[in-house]
This record gives structure tokens, sequence and C-alpha cells, in this order.
């Protein structure tokens, strides 16, 4: 049989290789996108099983709203101006239907333009977020939605963690299935932090314009949604410059997302924009709240409904008050003053030259010699022991029991009536009085009028060598006003809910 010739490769009988690397290649890669399907679906599936889970263990919609923790307490000074604001101030709850227009619209145009759209998770933002990223080096945009921002401040803390964030997530998915859009809105507006202590927009509102949520016009929206992300920086009370620019962004988001048109953006003056002016000297007036809130504990039983306390806080005698410390305190000294009025309502308190530096409070707790103010008690004590403003003393150099008071200046004026001699102040008709009546009987007249130091009975102290704090001598001059009467320095007239009952 005739044998045929079959032609050999020139390379010595191998074959051609690139076929089967490309045949490989293409086993490997589908074998990657069976693998990637597959994880993927598992991925998915578990998302879902997760976010299904979530959503079942999610408290329910009302048990959401009452979660706030923590009793609010608005301190408001005589005229209702607001001297400081303690605790988390969550202010009034809002209804989705009676939260302003302009103020859904303004969160929504800054904080998250596509909330109506995503489910909870905006992918588009999270894009974003990355690409800003790459290009900077920093994260300088967050990307996280509305709804991820509440399920953060209800549920989570603030690291940044990829854990956390993917919670976050879960969380968000979860409460877009749970809940509508408009649910989810309201919580997040009356639950978001605008800064100063105040939770939630009628809280805002009332911290920064004095009026609730419910009245919120198109400016202070602006300004409100603004200080979401940087309340400290933005604050309208901090930096009022900061907080009209951030809201003029705010302004021009609602514009390009359609929510105002060019002539209404335009139309916004941000600069008239009232804000609440602090009126009582807040710095020296938290003198007089750490006084007179701890008798709260007294009067209040324990929860977490917001209140109002309203002091005896005078705000025009409590900026005098406070003037006359700075204006008359010796540079690097420090001064403490209590204004009573007949009752015993605290006018107006200063307990130091600065409240942030020292919130020491001198007018309460520092002892110190109270001087010829002393003198007080050693005319009640004669008075009561028979003598008469129209009795004759004399005014001469005296020694008891070795000890030797002198006048101001060195003078003495003779024999003169006890009217006199109280009134120009004579520092050797007070010895003689204190003489005659006893010193233990002068400092038992004290502690009758309120003095509660203790009190030396030598010789002197009936120019106040013993030490008194600056109200126990105020109370004691206020008694004398009352003819007599105990008087009690008190600080709160009534405390009522912040609807006012």
């Amino acid at each position: 049989m005739a044998r045929r010739d079959i032609p050999r490769p020139r390379d010595g009988g191998r074959s051609d290789p690139q076929p089967q690397r490309r045949s490989t290649l293409r086993r490997w890669l589908g074998r990657l996108f069976i693998w990637g399907v597959g994880f993927a679906l598992l991925g998915a599936i578990a998302l879902a099983v997760a976010v299904a889970v979530t959503m079942r263990s999610l408290p329910g919609y009302q048990e959401l709203k009452s979660s706030q923790t923590g009793q609010m307490i608005v301190v408001r000074a005589t005229d209702g101006s607001e001297i400081v604001t303690l605790g988390p101030s969550y202010g009034k709850w809002v209804p989705y239907e009676r939260i302003p227009q302009v103020m859904r619209d303004a969160m929504i145009s800054v904080e998250d333009r596509r909330y109506r759209s995503h489910w909870g998770v905006d992918p588009i933002g999270i894009i974003r977020s990355l690409m800003v990223r790459v290009e900077s080096g920093s994260w300088k945009q967050g990307g996280s939605t509305i709804t991820q921002q509440l399920a953060r401040n209800i549920f989570l803390n603030n690291t940044k963690t990829f854990a956390r964030k993917a919670r976050e997530w879960i969380l968000a998915l979860a409460l877009e299935q749970k809940f509508s859009k408009d649910q989810i809105l309201e919580l997040y507006l009356n639950k978001v932090y605008f800064g100063g202590g105040a939770y939630g927009i009628d809280s805002a509102a009332r911290k920064f314009f004095g009026h609730s949520g419910e009245e919120i016009t198109l400016p202070e929206a602006a300004i409100i949604a603004g200080l979401v992300k940087a309340p400290s920086r933005y604050s309208p009370t901090a930096d009022a410059k900061a907080a009209v620019g951030r809201a003029g962004v705010v302004l021009q988001t609602m514009e390009s997302n359609g929510y105002l048109t060019v002539q209404e953006a335009q139309a916004v003056d941000l600069k008239k924009v009232k804000m609440v002016e602090d009126r009582a000297g807040q710095n020296s007036a938290r003198y007089f709240t750490d006084w007179a809130l701890p008798q709260l504990d007294i009067i209040l039983p324990e929860n977490d409904q917001p209140i109002e306390v309203w002091t005896t806080l005078d705000p025009v005698m409590q900026k005098a008050a406070t003037s006359a410390i700075a204006g008359f305190a010796p540079k690097g000294a420090q001064g403490a003053l209590v204004s009573l009025d007949r009752d015993g309502a605290v006018l107006a308190m200063v307990g130091g030259t600065d409240y942030v530096s020292s919130n020491y409070n001198r007018a309460v707790n520092a002892v110190r010699q109270p001087g010829s103010a002393w003198k007080l008690f050693v005319y009640l004590t004669a008075l009561e022991a028979g003598y008469t403003p129209d009795d004759r003393v004399v005014d001469e150099p005296v020694t008891i029991e070795g000890w030797t008071p002198r006048n101001d200046g060195g003078r003495y004026a003779g024999e003169i009536d006890l009217r006199t001699a109280f009134a120009y102040s004579k520092n050797t008709v007070a010895a003689q009085l204190g003489n005659e009546v006893g010193f233990g009987q002068i400092a038992n007249m004290a502690r009758r009028f309120g003095i509660t130091t203790p009190i030396n009975t030598l010789p002197s102290m009936v120019l106040g060598s013993s030490e008194a704090r600056v109200i126990d001598m105020v109370r004691a001059f206020a008694s004398v006003q009352a003819k007599g009467m105990s008087v009690m320095p008190y600080g709160i007239r009534k405390v009522t809910t912040t609807d006012g009952e």
C-alpha cells in the first residue's frame, strides 16, 4: 500500500500554543463570572435576609418618636428671655403635616436631593463620594442619605469603620421598607442635631428664632437646614456671618433642584432674619442658674418631659450687676454681687468676673470679712436691749480688752445720738455698744438674721472680723426691710411644660 506523506510542523512537531491559552483564559473567565454571579446572588440573599431580620427587630413608629432620653430644661428670666438650655433639647414634636413645606424642601435639597427616589442608600451619592475621595485623598463628601443619617442618629455612633457603615446601610434599607418616606422625614426633622443642645426643628426654631417649628419661614429654614453639616461652625449664635453664608448655599441648592425659582431665591434677605438675643448676660447668669436649679430636685418628679423654669432673674439688673463687677473689681481680682427683692427673690447674681474661666460662685460659697456692714447686727442688738435712735453716745477713743479701735481718718465727733453714729459708721461707738450688750448676743442676732458661718465673739467682731457669705449678708438687710421677718432667697417662680401648663 502506498504511503502518503504527512506534512510536519517546522517547529519539530509542536502545535501552536495561542489557541490553548485563549481557551484556558476563557474557561477561567467563565468560572470567575459564574463565581461572581454566585457570590453576588449569595450577597443579595444575605443582604435581603439581614434587611428582613433588621426590619422585624426595628421599634415601632410610636416607639421611635418617644425614644428621646434626658430632660430638657429651658431657664428663663422674668421677661421670658432664655438664659440657658440644659440637657438635650428636643422641643415639641412637629407632625409631618405641620412641618412647613419650605423646611422639608430645604432639608431634602441640601442633604439628600434624591431622597424621594432611592431605597435608603443612594448609589449615585456613594460613587460621587468615592470619586471625591480618590481625587482629593480625603473624605470631603459624606454620601449619607437622610435615612442613613436617621439610622446613625438613633441606633449607631459616629465611629468611622466599614462595619459601622455596613450596619448603617442595612438599617437604612430596613427603615425604608418599614416606614413611608413621609414618616422617615418626620422622624429625621424632629431628631436631627442642630447644635447648642437643640435636637429637631422645633427646638432649633425656639433657640435661634424664638418661635415654634411650625412657624419657620423660608430664610429660617435655609439657616436651620445649613446647620446639619457642621452645627458648631455654622451656629447663628456663635457666628452669624457663617450661618448666613451657609444658608445662601442652601438657597442655591433649592433653586438648582427646582424647589425655588430664581426670583424667589433672590428675594430672600437673610440679613433681615431676627435672631434670639442673649438679653440676660448668659455668662454671668450661669452663676445664678447653678445656684437656683438644684431646687428643682425637690419640686419635680423624674421624667423626660421638657420643662421651662421661670426664674426671678431680671435681665436689666443682671447686666448692670455684671458691668459693676467688671468695672470696679481691680485687675486680677474677683468680685461678687447679689440683689434681692423684698420677698427674697434674687434679681441679680454675679459670682465672679468670668464664669468660663472660673465657675466658683463667690456670691454664695466664698466667705469674706463683711467689715462695717456687720454693724447692722450690733445696732439691732442694742435696739432690742432697750436703746433708741435718739439715745446719746460719746464718740471717743476707747480700749476694750486690750483692743483699741479707731475711726476712719482718726476723727471723733464727741457726743452724738445713736442714729448719727450708725449713719457715719463710728467704730468706737459700735465697740462700746458691743461691750455693753454682749458680743455673744450680737452673734445670736446675726444668726437669727441668716448668717450661717461661724462667728467669733472677740471685741473686734463688731467691725466685721468674722467671715460671712455675700448672700447671707444681703438676706439680713432684706429681712430688716421686711420689718424683721425672715427673708429666704429664692430663684424659681414657676415651672411649666413647653406648652405653658
